[in-house]
């Protein structure tokens, strides 16, 4: 085997590596939003029960300018952050719509 087919394979074996690598962190954020959208439906159903709008625009405000520093501390791009903080507001925004809808046909 001459150098290049060695460094190819080389290069082969670190790729596999750092893919698995990555398919464990995929794993591991799939296992933390659904602790996190556990928490946030117990958060929502409290909410219903005590008759409190779903949105929370002021703790939504602080929860971004903190994952937007979090992120500029971790080198990730704060913009990102925010983006990726937004798309998961919104769907708990729309848990808390559907449970307090729930409640309301209840009543």
């Amino acid at each position: 085997m001459n150098q290049t087919d060695r460094h190819a394979e080389n290069a082969k074996v670190l790729l596999k590596d750092l893919r698995g690598s990555i398919d464990n962190i995929d794993a591991a954020l799939v296992h933390m939003l659904a602790e996190r959208f556990r928490s946030t439906q117990k958060v929502g159903e409290l909410k219903a029960l005590h008759g409190l709008p779903p949105a929370d625009p002021e703790r939504e405000k602080t929860q971004i300018k903190r994952l937007r520093d979090l992120a500029r501390d971790a080198n990730l791009d704060p913009d990102f952050a925010e983006k990726f903080l937004n798309f998961i507001i919104v769907e708990v925004i729309r848990h808390h719509d559907a449970i307090a809808a729930k409640a309301a046909d209840q009543s």
